[in-house]
């Protein structure tokens, strides 16, 4: 489901943190967050109870804006 959603140029970066490892981070760049919504649905550790508690929250990007500029020009 993330390599597909990468692939679409939704999920921009993902990983666990480690030492130890119970968290993550997903850093999705779309237009409307029920995309991430959706994806949460539908996301295998989600639906079998592995992640049991997740939170969206927007970003402000600071260093690295052009990689989205560019991914938005690129899509028109």
């Amino acid at each position: 489901l993330a390599r597909e959603s990468h692939e679409r140029g939704e999920l921009m970066l993902a990983g666990a943190f480690s030492d130890p490892p119970n968290q993550a981070v997903l850093v999705f760049h779309v237009a409307d967050k029920s995309m991430i919504e959706n994806f949460v649905r539908n996301d295998p550790y989600v639906k079998n109870g592995l992640v049991q508690r997740w939170e969206i929250r927007e970003w402000n990007v600071v260093v690295g804006q052009e990689l989205f500029a560019k991914k938005e020009s690129s899509s028109r």
